[in-house]
């Protein structure tokens, strides 16, 4: 029998590390853990092949963040942020993996993928052959991991638990970035009110107003299609996936052109390879919008209407 403290003290301290024993256990496994990911993070770092992701989600007045940054050769590649409303937190979590994943698989001379996050669980479904409610989203995952694994046999992804309480640098960096984010949420039709508030050259604000025709007509009315088109763009009611999710959350909803997560509208309009006929860096002017949509004739259009 130990007599270490077979003594008298003139008081006790309950909360005297000596008296907690599974306390310096768990410190113990986090230390070792913290260092596990350091040594996975230095391996990373010297090998232009590999992929290094780091994932968090977070949930502040009923708005769900999910940021991931991704490292490539010891440098930040890709950085990540989305924004929801009336989602889970698991169903955020999930996303936050699967962008990940989906962003790495685009990167060229890749070989293998590390995945750290505090949502390993999640991980875990996109294994899970059994019946779940993310099925759909994770057969397309293994469909462009087969991809990718295709291309080389020796190709491979990993993934390593991090939790928040480990405070491991590189997860604790997001991790404080997810919660800093103070926001109120902003329904579409705020959204699309901001939006429509462009200028003409003179630089007048054009205000939303049925008086007098309105203040877009002039520029869209000549032609029913456009004027469509222009609507849907405005009020961000098109077919495009930032509009479908809301509805339908377990469907696919990566851009087209394969390089994006999420079709958004701003992403069609600003970056996307589909649509990069014409645009001019004045993407406040009302003339340089439409000029954009005559010169895209797909863009916000439906299928049945595309010539």
């Amino acid at each position: 029998m130990d007599n270490w403290f077979n003594e008298v003290f003139p008081s006790f301290d309950s909360l005297n590390p000596e008296f907690r024993p599974g306390n310096r256990i768990i410190d113990c496994f986090f230390k070792d853990w913290i260092q596990q990911l350091d040594d996975i993070a230095i391996k990373s770092s010297n090998s232009p092949s590999t992929v290094l992701m780091v994932t968090d989600t977070s949930v502040k007045n009923n708005i769900t963040s999910s940021i991931a940054h991704i490292y490539v050769y010891n440098k930040l590649i890709v950085k990540m942020l989305h924004q929801a409303i009336n989602v889970t937190s698991t169903e955020v979590e999930f996303f936050a993996i699967r962008c990940s994943i989906n962003q790495a698989l685009h990167l060229q001379n890749i070989s293998k993928i590390i995945v750290i996050t505090d949502s390993i669980h999640m991980a875990k479904k996109i294994f899970n052959t059994s019946s779940h409610p993310l099925q759909k989203q994770v057969a397309l995952i293994l469909n462009n991991l087969r991809d990718f694994f295709n291309k080389c046999h020796e190709n491979m992804i990993k993934f390593w638990k991090c939790p928040s309480k480990c405070k491991w640098n590189l997860h604790k960096h997001i991790d404080i970035e997810s919660k800093s984010f103070n926001l109120t949420p902003l329904f579409p039709n705020k959204n699309s009110w901001d939006f429509s508030k462009k200028s003409e050259c003179n630089n007048k604000i054009l205000e939303p107003t049925y008086s007098k025709d309105g203040t877009w007509l002039q520029y869209i009315g000549h032609s029913n299609t456009l004027c469509a088109r222009a609507t849907r763009a405005i009020t961000n009611h098109a077919l495009i996936s930032e509009y479908h999710l809301h509805f339908f959350p377990r469907e696919e909803f990566s851009c087209l052109c394969g390089l994006y997560p999420i079709e958004t509208r701003h992403y069609i309009l600003h970056e996307c390879r589909r649509f990069n006929e014409y645009w001019n860096p004045r993407r406040d002017l009302v003339a340089y919008f439409v000029l954009f949509l005559e010169l895209n004739p797909n863009v916000f259009a439906f299928l049945s209407c595309i010539t």
